[in-house]
């Protein structure tokens, strides 16, 4: 009898164990958050471009792929392994330096060549031949560029180190989607 118990518990333990190895085939894309860690934490998996301090094709609409990995258990469909490609936001860059904006603005504001180099010309021009609107002009780029509500014409924003001075502009107009609260 007790070698019928010790038989019984050995075979539920290897079904057990053997229920815990299985690998879960699932379409990637369909993961909750949580069941993966975007981007690939692997150390050999380089995302950040040196340049820009942004994902590696960062596109205009501001999305990057990267390499993302599934929770342990976790392969998916698409590539047959734990890694599968998402698009994370990014910041696209069209290599105007916020430190070269700020010393031109600071520095040769008077004569527009802050709005040169970020691609306003007229401005640039109506600023060199007014000294700046008489220095005012100057303060006020000085203001706005370093608050960064003026910023490349192109749209794209502005390349800042990893650990520089970004900023997060969040605005509301009479379309924000608004919560109707209990109370009200």
């Amino acid at each position: 009898m007790n070698s019928l118990w010790y038989g019984i518990v050995i075979l539920t333990v290897s079904i057990s164990s053997s229920h815990i190895n299985a690998d879960y085939h699932v379409e990637c894309s369909t993961l909750r958050m949580g069941q993966y860690i975007c981007p690939d934490p692997d150390p050999s998996y380089e995302y950040i471009d040196p340049k820009t301090q942004q994902p590696y094709g960062c596109t205009k609409e501001n999305k990057a792929k990267v390499q993302c990995r599934a929770a342990d258990g976790i392969n998916c469909t698409e590539t047959k392994n734990s890694t599968f490609k998402r698009e994370i936001s990014c910041k696209w860059t069209n290599g105007y330096s916020f430190e070269t904006a700020m010393l031109l603005s600071i520095f040769f504001g008077m004569f527009g060549a802050d709005r040169f180099y970020l691609g306003y010309p007229a401005i640039g021009l109506l600023k060199f031949c007014t000294l700046g609107f008489m220095f005012l002009g100057q303060l006020v780029d000085i203001i706005l560029i370093a608050t960064q509500v003026v910023g490349p014409a192109d749209g794209s924003h502005y390349v800042i180190p990893y650990y520089g001075a970004g900023i997060e502009v969040i605005r509301s107009n009479n379309w924000t989607y608004r919560l109707p609260q209990h109370d009200w």
